[in-house]
């Protein structure tokens, strides 16, 4: 049974950026609107979506790092209190860790070894240090190796060893596998689930739906800005248990079930919409769409849809 309170709760989430058009003309960008999103002890929750879609912006708006220009409504809560700016500067990098999308985060003229320990050169901390690069099969000898000594899988264990050294209760793991071969890559996140056993919870930013559900014990599918379903990983397995269209096309362009892409492209972030933003695309589409999507419950997820358990012909899907 879960606890009362999650160990990270998102709640109408919008993220938007002023920019100048023509002139001195400005405009507004809404490129993350109303999401909605929980992370529970012991679970890795997938947010999966493609390129543009707006999930890196999810974990810099979490961590209070967005840029000067961007605007932020909704809220964020840690362990059910509010995550405001103060206690933000206490949890970051300590109760709440960011594993980034690119290894550029490393220093390149610092040792491995200096980079995890800090300004810390005592025995103890050496030996912790040791003991949390060899968790990820990483031996002694790469506390004094320099990045550029990495290979990519050795260095985005580096930084998921960086991460967990304080046993944090929440990782934030943003696009972790970009740029590796299948195999490191699953090795990589089987480090992931490795944490949430543990006792953490596990925000995993991917646009690898396959590779997430490998490890994740929720899958929340990311569209334009927008959450369109989540979902156990178990619906995965058919396509008859997934409740959006946009879900049951990312299914069916998986490798192992046809591969069929969907027709069209994703909107460009910040463009203006009414009602869902996959209805140029989706073949269930009518003159209901033009309007905003409610959110339905069916199961153990939800999704946000007016023809959710629909298929073409009207009948039901679970």
């Amino acid at each position: 049974m879960r606890q009362s309170d999650p160990i990270l709760k998102v709640e109408g989430l919008s993220v938007s950026f002023l920019q100048y058009g023509h002139g001195m003309r400005q405009k507004q960008l809404h490129v993350v609107r109303g999401l909605d999103l929980s992370v529970y002890e012991r679970e890795v929750v997938a947010v999966v979506g493609a390129s543009g879609s707006g999930k890196s912006l999810l974990a810099h708006a979490i961590l209070g790092l967005l840029p000067y220009n961007a605007h932020m409504e909704g809220t964020c809560s840690f362990l059910g209190e509010p995550l405001d700016e103060a206690r933000l500067r206490k949890l970051r990098g300590r109760e709440i860790v960011l594993v980034p999308q690119g290894v550029s985060y490393l220093d390149p003229l610092m040792q491995v070894g200096a980079q995890l320990n800090g300004a810390k050169r005592d025995p103890d901390s050496r030996r912790r240090t040791r003991e949390s690069l060899a968790r990820y099969g990483l031996g002694e000898e790469v506390e004094r190796m320099y990045p550029f000594e990495l290979s990519g899988g050795m260095a985005r264990r580096v930084m998921i060893a960086a991460a967990v050294r304080c046993i944090p209760k929440l990782v934030i793991a943003d696009e972790p596998t970009p740029g590796l071969n299948p195999e490191a890559a699953q090795r990589i996140l089987g480090h992931f689930r490795e944490i949430a056993d543990g006792g953490a919870g596990v925000l995993l930013i991917t646009h690898d739906l396959e590779l997430a559900l490998a490890v994740a014990d929720r899958v929340a599918v990311f569209y334009a800005g927008r959450t369109l379903e989540e979902a156990s990983a178990a619906d995965f397995a058919r396509e008859e248990t997934l409740r959006h269209p946009y879900t049951r096309a990312l299914w069916r362009a998986m490798p192992q079930n046809g591969f069929e892409p969907a027709e069209g492209v994703q909107p460009d972030a910040g463009k203006k919409w009414e009602g869902c933003p996959f209805a140029p695309r989706c073949p269930l589409r009518d003159a209901d769409c033009a309007a905003e999507p409610p959110v339905r419950e069916i199961g153990d997820g939800w999704a946000r849809c007016f023809h959710t358990g629909l298929d073409k012909g009207g009948n039901g899907w679970l």
